[in-house]
């Protein structure tokens, strides 16, 4: 072969040879900065935030309860705003991907087989209610069953119904779309920077005039304010009045006993603190006030057995699913499915205690920077999500720039709202105050 041909063919090679090296080590590189970063958020993290004193202030948090390899996004965003919606975790989209594919396969045949799965959810939502299946329905979204209870109640004219003032429309709108039937609906008025929304306001309301029901968030969407339902329940009862819950802001995340509490109705879509997807929820009725409530969308799903469409006689199922209408998605309620049982098995009050912990974090490292907490962060009502504001500059624009540096929080009622779940870490804590205070004073 000759000598010019053998030098270009190494020196071809050689170039492969180096091209080949030169991506292995881009590659190592790009890794390690990742690692190098991770690292040093991590060190942070181990290191509590201090008092003006100098003495640490909030205890350590390593270590999450839910595994962060169900959570992708934790790999690109410091994601705090499980409030407004939460990722899907691998074993939901995965439990989704396996119905699909079964009914793709086998179409009518696979419908046994879900219908079976169903229920198991319905026993895993019920766990975490931790209230009897039987009381438990899947609705399309908290709306959807908060109107259920609204119109299915058959208000009089000048009955009347209490709400808080600044509540989310979801609880809010089904029971103002009353008033047209005459129907009064009055407000609670929350106190305070934290609009706070103690027993005692929901008590000088009940006492101004009778009532037939109150309607309620657990949690307070914009400012974190958690009610004691189990308080709530006994003085609703005591005037005579039904105690109608959101508590989308709080299950699966804040432990819940709705039957030991004493609730009558409790509702919440899938798509936050259950890590589910969005277009299905679940609505529990208390055996006692099932039949009270007119179902509204009766359908094959709602009776005993299979009704004869020629003899027109129904008889409601005595449990919940009296307020389930026809075919459920079973999709979404596999979905679901997978996620309660993620939460169940991390448990709630393991997760509540996470959470809080990197909330007081939060709380403590953005004041120390002169960032106010609005919301309350007393025992009794704090929840797992902090409004705060950051003196001298608008909300959106602070959760603008905190998205430029993919760090996700939300604007809710004049602040910025934090949000973490059992997946967060005090090193994300760390990096948003950091980038918060970095905000404040630029």
């Amino acid at each position: 072969m000759p000598r010019r041909r053998i030098l270009i063919e190494k020196g071809l090679a050689l170039t492969v040879d180096v091209a080949v090296l030169a991506l292995v080590l881009l590659a190592s590189w790009r890794s390690s900065s990742s690692i190098d970063a991770t690292s040093r958020c991590e060190r942070r993290a181990q290191r509590p935030w201090r008092s003006a004193g100098g003495a640490p202030t909030v205890g350590v948090v390593t270590q999450t309860p839910l595994p962060r390899d169900e959570f992708p996004i934790a790999s690109r965003y410091v994601y705090l705003d499980n409030a407004t919606a939460t990722p899907l975790p691998l074993c939901a989209a995965r439990a989704g991907k396996e119905y699909i594919d079964d009914v793709t396969a086998r179409g009518g045949l696979s419908i046994a087989r879900w219908e079976e799965r169903a229920e198991e959810v319905r026993g895993s939502a019920a766990a975490l209610m931790d209230v009897p299946v039987a009381g438990i329905a899947f609705v399309k979204n908290t709306t959807e069953g908060m109107s259920f209870i609204a119109n299915g109640l058959d208000l009089a004219p000048g009955e009347r119904v209490l709400v808080p003032d600044h509540e989310f429309p979801g609880t809010l709108y089904p029971w103002v779309a009353l008033r047209d039937r005459g129907v009064v609906v009055d407000h609670v008025d929350p106190l305070g920077p934290g609009w706070t929304l103690p027993i005692s306001q929901f008590r000088r309301a009940l006492e101004a005039a009778p009532t037939r029901a109150v309607a309620t968030s657990w949690v307070q969407f914009s400012r974190g304010w958690r009610t004691d339902l189990a308080a709530l329940a006994a003085l609703c009862h005591e005037h005579g009045a039904l105690l109608c819950v959101d508590v989308i802001q709080g299950l699966g995340v804040l432990p819940a006993h709705f039957e030991q509490w004493d609730v009558d109705f409790a509702v919440a879509d899938g798509n936050t603190w259950m890590l589910g997807p969005r277009g299905t929820g679940v609505l529990y009725v208390a055996e006692r006030t099932r039949s009270l409530v007119r179902p509204s969308e009766p359908g094959s799903a709602s009776v005993t057995g299979m009704v004869d469409p020629d003899s027109g006689h129904m008889v409601y199922a005595d449990s919940a699913r009296r307020f389930e209408g026809g075919a459920l998605t079973f999709e979404t309620i596999t979905q679901l499915g997978a996620s309660a049982d993620l939460l169940l098995k991390a448990g709630v009050e393991t997760i509540w205690a996470h959470v809080d912990a990197l909330l007081e974090r939060a709380s403590q490292g953005l004041r120390a920077g002169g960032i106010v907490t609005l919301s309350d962060r007393s025992p009794a009502g704090r929840s797992a999500a902090i409004t705060v504001e950051v003196p001298g500059h608008d909300p959106a624009a602070v959760c603008e720039q905190l998205r430029y540096q993919d760090i996700i929080c939300a604007v809710r009622a004049g602040g910025l709202r934090i949000s973490p779940h059992g997946y967060n870490t005090a090193a994300e804590i760390d990096r948003l105050v950091e980038a918060v205070r970095h905000i404040a004073h630029g």
